[in-house]
């Protein structure tokens, strides 16, 4: 057995919507973490020709940029232009709401920033909420 040195930095969080995708992104951003993240995307198109994404970013530390001009990643991000009908992106660094503000108008898609303790307004902005994770017990008892 091969012992993880880091576990990953993406998440997928259940939502209360099958047409809803949420992820928390902790730590710094691999090549690799937004590759995850593209390819969980990938799939939710094949189910869903539109989608309602949330991301929620926790004590950020940085992004690999050479991840961004990937040609998988360029990909992903036109996938994304034509299958994301609302964006939430939030918490991250301060001048990430500047940053989205920049980019909203050459996108098709609605995109918003929140900071993170607007969490609760982004998950409503959206119209999903994550649902709450089940501990062994709770699936075994059909909860």
């Amino acid at each position: 057995m091969i012992a993880i040195d880091e576990p990953p930095h993406v998440r997928r969080i259940d939502t209360d919507r099958d047409d809803a995708y949420a992820f928390e992104i902790v730590g710094h951003i691999t090549s690799a973490d937004v590759e995850n993240l593209y390819g969980l995307l990938e799939g939710a198109y094949e189910i869903h020709d539109r989608i309602d994404v949330i991301v929620i970013l926790h004590h950020y530390e940085g992004f690999d940029w050479q991840a961004a001009f990937k040609e998988q990643t360029m990909i992903g991000k036109t996938h994304a232009l034509r299958h994301i009908r609302k964006y939430a992106f939030v918490g991250g660094p301060g001048w990430m709401s500047s940053i989205v503000s920049i980019v909203r108008p050459f996108f098709s898609m609605e995109i918003r920033h929140f900071e993170l303790d607007q969490a609760e307004a982004a998950w409503e902005w959206i119209g999903a909420a994550p649902l709450k994770p089940t501990t062994p017990d709770e699936a075994k008892a059909g909860v």
